[in-house]
């Protein structure tokens, strides 16, 4: 008997279409048959390596096949995959193992030299299998085996006990702010939140029982691209969704966003949809195409969707003018939340319904009373049904976050929204990073897609610095494109019509580039750094 248990769903997938393709990467395209052998016998490694029920196993991979391979079977084992950012430096590195309390750790070779200067302080991190990305010595981080020669010395055989839906999925986040804490999840929770089971605890299409997703497969499936790296969960979340519709997700090669990459590559593998994370990503894809009109196919998409970071709309404007086949979709949500709704626009002005309040959404005031619809109140959006069970470790910040209204479990994880008199919900960005300016409130995000607008701004992250008056003055980090100039001035006028006066950037501090995380969102506290520095 089947249970929506993660794994429990893949297997029922693979089974149904084992010759179909489910993934290709730089290096490797992979059947479902193939990619089911494949995470099979890396669960009888991990299972060697003495990986049990319960145990977490880092992931400090870059995006490739060993990714999903390694979700897949710490999940066919009952045990907890967990993200890691690989560009943690040691220390941050150290917490996060300690944290996780991880036993063990699947790895990219380009990464051993940092994990084998901090794995000693870890005791219980004893096993490590690498993907031999460059060449390496294994003989420098004790316990260290080499992935390949793991999947090839392992049973490749589907030999594993029965499994349940409240197996354990974890997603750790750093967010805006503050050390990365996990969010944890029972797996049916999740696969009904973000990947792709619809939510029974609404009206409309969803699963009904594990056994009905094969009747959801399509003849063709999805030719889905992921642009983000796979340690950000919208990225895994969206590869799950897909290949639990029999779809195939499409992996770029590693390193740096490379938009004529990006663009060749949905020409080859006639890519339907492409997942980008913001501006970030996006901007770089409207210049190339800009640049070079004729050079790509892109008939065969027809969705660009940014999850993570909402598109301005000058960006979103430009795709669809360059695009005009395709809708351009931005996705709400949080590791807290899963997907919360999305927001989708069509050349000519076309556009899906607005992310609204329902049944299981809500923006509460500070009494924890729903906001009335267009009254202007800024509040927290919560939401319930299918949500986490809290946060690893730390009650605390579980309470805080995950609360109980009128009876029912909700979860707040920090957005500031407004509510439209249509009941179209306003994302106004994380209230931790919001800037106090003469008591007013300005959320960064809103002045962000203002100056994006700007024809000399190549990117920008907008924070507040002390100010002895207003206690807070709202200032602009600005890199600007290149040969472009920016002055104060005409950044206020520009901002004038589009903003509120106390809204206007006080000052332009310009950098040579953004730091960004890689998975495009902004880092409000180098931002912060660095205008205070200049």
């Amino acid at each position: 008997m089947r249970s929506f248990n993660l794994a429990d769903l893949f297997e029922l997938v693979a089974d149904a279409v084992p010759e179909r393709e489910a993934m290709a990467a730089p290096g490797r395209r992979l059947t479902y048959g193939q990619l089911e052998e494949r995470a099979n016998r890396l669960a009888h490694a991990l299972t060697a390596a003495g990986v049990g029920r319960g145990d977490h196993v880092g992931l400090l991979l870059h995006n490739g096949t060993e990714y999903i391979e390694a979700m897949l079977a710490a999940f066919k084992i009952r045990a907890v995959p967990v993200n890691v950012n690989y560009r943690y430096v040691e220390g941050e590195l150290l917490h996060l193992f300690a944290d996780a309390d991880l036993v063990a750790l699947v790895l990219h070779g380009s990464l051993l030299s940092r994990v084998a200067a901090v794995a000693s302080e870890v005791p219980a991190l004893r096993s490590f299998l690498v993907v031999e990305d460059e060449e390496v010595d294994l003989g420098a981080l004790a316990g260290a085996y080499a992935y390949d020669r793991a999947l090839a010395e392992s049973s490749p055989d589907r030999d594993f006990g029965a499994r349940s839906a409240d197996d354990v999925y974890c997603a750790y986040t750093g967010g805006t702010t503050g050390m990365p804490k996990g969010v944890m999840w029972r797996q049916a929770d999740i696969f009904f939140a973000a990947m792709g089971g619809g939510d029974p605890m609404q009206q409309g299409d969803f699963i009904p029982t594990p056994e009905d997703i094969v009747t959801r497969i399509p003849p063709q499936g999805m030719v889905m691209m992921l642009t983000p790296p796979f340690m950000h969960v919208s990225a895994h979340w969206t590869a799950f969704a897909t290949l639990y519709g029999g779809g195939k997700v499409i992996v770029p090669p590693p390193g740096r966003f490379d938009a004529p990459v990006i663009l060749s590559t949905i020409a080859a593998e006639k890519v339907n949809m492409v997942v980008v994370v913001g501006d970030a990503m996006a901007r770089p894809l409207v210049d190339e195409l800009r640049a070079r009109p004729d050079r790509y196919d892109t008939s065969s998409l027809f969705v660009v969707g940014s999850g993570g970071a909402v598109l301005s709309p000058t960006t979103k404007e430009a795709l669809l003018e360059l695009l005009p086949h395709v809708m351009v979709i931005d996705g709400f949500g949080a590791s807290e939340t899963g997907t919360l709704g999305t927001r989708a626009a069509a050349a000519g002005g076309a556009s899906a319904a607005p992310f609204t309040v329902n049944d299981q959404t809500a923006v509460f005031d500070e009494n924890l009373v729903p906001v009335e619809p267009g009254s202007g109140v800024v509040g927290m959006l919560a939401r319930r049904g299918h949500i986490p069970l809290g946060y690893y470790k730390d009650p605390e910040k579980t309470a805080s976050t995950f609360i109980e209204v009128n009876g029912e479990r909700w979860v707040v994880p920090g957005d500031m929204a407004t509510v439209e008199a249509d009941g179209s919900v306003v994302l106004l960005g994380r209230g931790s990073v919001s800037i106090n300016t003469g008591g007013e409130k300005v959320f960064p995000e809103e002045v962000e897609s203002a100056l994006k607008a700007h024809p000399a701004v190549e990117d920008v992250v907008v924070v507040g610095l002390p100010d002895e008056r207003w206690g807070e003055r709202v200032v602009a980090v600005v890199q600007l494109r290149p040969g472009a100039a920016l002055g104060l001035d005409d950044a206020q006028a520009f901002c004038r019509n589009r903003l509120a006066g106390y809204k206007i950037p006080r000052e332009i501090k310009p950098v040579d580039e953004i730091l960004r995380s890689p998975t495009g969102k902004p880092d409000y506290r180098w931002a912060r750094d660095a205008a205070a520095r200049a």
